[in-house]
């Protein structure tokens, strides 16, 4: 499914009217009447309902929801925010109908217009907001916030049209106040604010409206939610004659004093993804806590730095040498970040031609030079959580979050390599400016140890051939849809890294058999025009 950002609707709605030659007002008539049915579904006999309208082009497809309601004898009033002479174009048109068909108009343009509004609007049965639409750039400020605020105090549940007044449509944060709504229409394609937390929370049960802007033209829109259907297809395929050599091998580079979990998780994963051969590359001096810890994988003991159960730069040779055959490698879960350690990934990432995931203190180590990643020998992966991500690009995790979209895409543009920015609907980015929200994971995920398994998983992928972008892709989406169904045969506490090795094997086999999950609709509903 694709997703936009509100430049790109602008875009998208300019094409329909101007190269397809489909007129507004029919798009607005078109995203109107679509409103309604949804309404009539969601909220089969509402009351009296309250049309909150701006004086833009969402408060025109308000004023069209209006005419529906009230032609269904369902008692309506419009509380337009503005003065009538400030609506213009199709947005005027459609108040005049609606004003020529008797549906009352009450003007809200002071302060003192706002008790009556807030009055009214708590005896109404339901709640529509089409105050402001998708292109909203700025703080809301004045009477139109103090609405806001009067609507987000009232009980009387929310519809929004198209999004939640005051969200931004591009990082899903509220512009100083936003309407939380408990249902939203939104029109030809999701906006990527209302996948992303918090515009998840404010937008409520979603529904994707096609309101007749023809398919083809968001075909190059580089954003997108992922998918069962198309994920399903890229696993690779285990031919009946296949053997271990078959499925690659991938070398695991983890691991330091305290931290052999992560070791052990990244490569057990990476074992759970089908990759043919693991081998696991730790400190010589933690070698035997591993070989008695993992079963399945193989152990490569290598040289530490001085004094130190943490790898050294003694390891880079040896690892070189390991590593000219094989298929893949992972490079960060529980490194430590001795000096020694830090030029040891740098050196590696650098200069290995092998496709690489690099994960935790890897990433962490490549924070003193990013740059380099821009000539690395081979193909890279990068997977930080928010905090990681702050310190990469030298920023802080509170930033990071408040543009997930835009960090994500800074962050692979700078660096050339696959960017996942771990978090509430992972965000899988690219050098290219192509974009994957994922659909996939849940709170359980928020444990010591699942980001490990995370890296393991993927990296198994690309030991498989894979290339980086669809390794990642699918790597993330089975790490979150292991949650899910965890959750769903479980329950939503408890969750640790281990149980999603356990697992695994069950969670591929109802994915591939197309049982779980049953649907995407948790994250978007779909209208198709009628």
């Amino acid at each position: 499914m694709k997703l936009v950002t509100a430049a790109e609707m602008r875009e998208l709605d300019r094409k329909a009217i101007e190269e397809a030659g489909i007129p507004s007002l029919v798009l607005m008539e078109n995203a109107g009447r679509t409103t309604y049915q949804i309404l009539r579904r969601e909220f089969p006999d509402p009351g009296p309902v309250a049309v909150a309208a701006g004086r833009g082009n969402n408060g025109g497809d308000g004023s069209v929801v209006a005419r529906y309601l009230a032609q269904a004898g369902i008692p309506v009033v419009i509380f337009l925010v503005a003065a009538r002479d400030q609506v213009k174009g199709d947005a005027l048109v459609n108040l005049e109908i609606a004003a020529r068909l008797g549906i009352e108009i009450a003007e809200v343009r002071e302060e003192k217009d706002l008790n009556p509004l807030a009055h009214r609007l708590a005896r109404s049965g339901l709640i529509v907001d089409a105050l402001l639409g998708t292109g909203l750039n700025s703080e809301v400020k004045g009477l139109m916030r103090q609405v806001i605020d009067e609507i987000n105090r009232m009980r009387p549940p929310v519809l929004a049209v198209d999004i939640p007044s005051g969200l931004c449509s591009d990082t899903g944060q509220p512009l100083g106040a936003a309407v939380k709504a408990r249902v939203t229409a939104t029109y030809g394609w999701p906006k990527i604010g209302q996948i992303l937390p918090p515009g998840r929370d404010y937008a409520g049960r979603l529904w994707q409206v096609d309101i007749s802007i023809p398919p083809e033209l968001a075909r190059e829109t580089p954003a997108e939610l992922a998918e069962a259907k198309e994920l399903r297809a890229l696993l690779p395929p285990r031919p009946w004659g296949g053997h271990k050599g078959n499925f690659g091998h991938l070398v695991v580079i983890a691991g330091s004093e305290g931290k052999t979990g992560a070791a052990a998780l990244a490569s057990e994963a990476a074992v759970r993804s089908g990759a043919g051969l693991v081998t696991l590359g730790v400190p010589a001096s933690l070698n035997d806590i591993l070989e008695a810890k993992i079963t399945e994988a193989m152990t490569l003991p290598l040289p530490e730095a001085i004094g130190e159960r943490a790898l050294g730069m003694k390891a880079l040779e040896p690892l070189k040498n390991f590593l000219e055959n094989k298929t893949a490698a992972a490079l960060g879960p529980g490194l430590g970040t001795h000096p020694e350690t830090g030029e040891l990934v740098r050196r590696l990432t650098r200069e290995l031609p092998l496709p690489m995931v690099i994960d935790a203190d890897g990433v962490n180590a490549l924070a003193a030079a990013p740059e380099l990643l821009k000539t690395a020998a081979g193909p890279r992966i990068l997977t930080p959580h928010p905090g990681e991500m702050a310190r990469f690009l030298g920023t802080t995790a509170r930033e990071v979050q408040t543009d997930r979209l835009g960090t994500a895409r800074k962050a692979a543009a700078l660096t050339g390599a696959v960017v996942v920015l771990k978090g509430a609907q992972t965000l899988v980015a690219d050098a290219t400016g192509r974009v994957s929200v994922n659909s996939t994971g849940n709170p359980a995920l928020a444990s010591g140890g699942t980001g490990d398994v995370l890296t393991g998983l993927i990296g198994g992928f690309l030991a498989q051939k894979l290339d980086p972008w669809d390794a990642a892709r699918l790597g993330v989406y089975l790490h979150g849809l292991a949650a899910d169904y965890f959750v769903d045969q479980i329950g939503s506490r408890g969750l640790i890294a281990g149980d999603l090795l356990a697992i695994f094997p069950e969670v591929f086999g109802e994915f591939i058999r197309g049982d779980f999950p049953p649907t995407e609709e948790d994250i978007c509903y779909k209208l198709v025009i009628s």
